[in-house]
């Protein structure tokens, strides 16, 4: 279980948006999805990190509109760049789960991107992804 490999427990080829993309593409893909965190990418290279509660923040001043209403103020008064966390902490995808465990373990951080020998991004890990490998362990 220790020495179990980062492609074992990640999300392959995971939903993204880009850097130029409206927010609007970020909130309403992350409004239904299983998912917390999208990756933004500035061509194939990730450059961000873009989560609900990012989105939520931004929000929080138009509580209680329609969702149309929200959609079109966050396109209006936001960017990407405005939402996402641009600290990046990422592993090769040759990496260990427990590789992804310890950078995750302060809990400053939700994921970890699993990135190819090339440079692309191959994947991502979260801590739910972790709880679930636990789990299985058990």
């Amino acid at each position: 279980m220790e020495n179990a490999q980062i492609t074992s427990v990640m999300t392959a080829d995971p939903v993204t948006v880009d850097r130029s993309d409206p927010i609007s593409e970020a909130y309403a893909i992350l409004r239904h999805a299983p998912f917390h965190h999208l990756p933004v990418l500035d061509g194939d290279e990730p450059v961000g990190l873009i989560s609900s509660t990012d989105i939520l923040e931004l929000a929080y001043d138009v509580k209680g509109s329609e969702e149309r209403n929200l959609m079109v103020f966050l396109d209006h008064q936001f960017n990407m760049d405005d939402a996402m966390t641009e600290t990046l902490v990422s592993v090769p995808e040759t990496a260990t789960v427990r590789d992804a465990a310890e950078a995750l373990a302060d809990g400053t951080i939700h994921s970890v991107l699993v990135m190819g020998s090339e440079g692309a991004l191959k994947g991502i890990v979260t801590t739910t992804d972790l709880v679930r490998f636990l789990l299985d362990g058990l």
